[in-house]
């Protein structure tokens, strides 16, 4: 829809998915997480497996969830615009500046949810969801920070999708800005 919307105008865009995923992201939070925590992101599902407040076992079965869940997500969005249900992406997101990118923008996911939920657990779905809407403009590659959706969105052959050969190094860079985020709120956390 935005690519319709905009014709041909990115910023227009980019402007319809951020709005898009910040309000869906408000909405699946409030409603799902009082059942599972709200675990949509495997760097999120990691970083509490790490500070161990879910099991492994949990944490295995989110993870594989969040994958099918976004590929499912992917083929629905297909089917209600006329697209076809099965396709790769060709948008090449490479370079220094992308994956630099996706490192800032989950250690600050995993910064406001870490401390939302130590601070004004209420609202953590009102932090995450304008934080995401934000990072889709302060971060060169628009924000996935979160492997799931840089999986899905590899199945996704429009301005939105990613390069299979691009998807592994996201999730390394995914995976560190989580990694940073839980050193550096240990070190203001004494009770992490």
């Amino acid at each position: 829809m935005a690519e319709d919307l905009s014709q041909g105008n990115t910023a227009t865009a980019l402007l319809a998915n951020a709005i898009a995923t910040g309000a869906t992201l408000y909405v699946i939070i409030t409603i799902f997480g009082p059942i599972s925590g709200a675990h949509f992101n495997p760097v999120v599902t990691l970083a509490m497996f790490l500070r161990r407040q879910i099991s492994s076992r949990k944490s295995i079965a989110y993870v594989v969830f969040q994958i099918l869940g976004g590929i499912c997500g992917t083929a629905v969005a297909h089917m209600m615009f006329e697209l076809p249900v099965l396709q790769f992406s060709t948008t090449a997101r490479t370079g220094l500046s992308q994956y630099f990118s996706e490192v800032i923008a989950t250690f600050g996911l995993l910064l406001t949810i870490l401390f939302g939920v130590k601070h004004k657990i209420e609202a953590v779905p009102t932090l995450v969801a304008l934080y995401i809407t934000a990072a889709y403009w302060f971060t060169a590659s628009t924000s996935f920070a979160n492997p799931s959706v840089t999986i899905a969105r590899t199945f996704s052959d429009t301005f939105s999708g990613i390069n299979y050969n691009d998807t592994g190094i996201f999730i390394v860079a995914q995976i560190l800005g989580a990694v940073f985020a839980l050193i550096l709120y240990g070190l203001f956390d004494k009770d992490a």
